[in-house]
């Protein structure tokens, strides 16, 4: 099924769609961030993100990205409603000395959004491995933070969803 472009122009090409799904991946893991530093609630921040950030136009000529709205919405709430799961599965693919509290802000709302993506839909691990090393590398383009998110991610797709390897 395919559904209209946010300029109702027709409909959303596989690649566009794709692209957007990519896009929601990044919005959520910046909403989650900036929960855990605002203690704003999930429906305010998804409220915020849909009207400041989805597509929005930004000064310097450049454009922010069009999201999945309802992949946006699903991580949020997900993320959220199985935080306590989630941070448990984490934190076993973690070293003993390196907790989720005791991790980058933004790496743990990463882990956050890529384990409820990973637990609680269909979408195949590797394709969610591979989606959230690619937000690491926005978020950190000359760090080695992106082999970290791998490894950890990979460690928890195998506990979550063995079948899919």
């Amino acid at each position: 099924m395919t559904s209209p472009d946010p300029d109702n122009i027709g409909p959303v090409s596989g690649n566009q769609k794709r692209k957007m799904r990519s896009a929601a991946r990044l919005y959520a893991v910046q909403a989650l961030f900036q929960m855990e530093h605002s203690n704003q609630t999930v429906d305010a921040v998804i409220e915020e993100f849909l009207e400041h950030r989805f597509g929005a136009e930004v000064d310097d000529g450049v454009d922010m990205a069009e999201g999945d709205v309802d992949l946006f919405r699903k991580l949020l709430g997900d993320s959220v409603n199985w935080q306590a799961s989630i941070d448990q599965m984490t934190d076993r693919a973690l070293v003993a000395k390196w907790p989720i509290a005791r991790i980058d802000p933004t790496l743990r709302a990463l882990f956050r959004a890529a384990g409820a993506e990973m637990t609680q839909s269909d979408t195949p691990p590797r394709v969610v491995i591979m989606e959230y090393v690619d937000v690491a590398k926005a978020f950190y383009p000359e760090g080695k933070e992106p082999k970290f998110v791998n490894a950890v991610l990979d460690f928890m797709a195998h506990e979550a969803k063995p079948q899919g390897f």
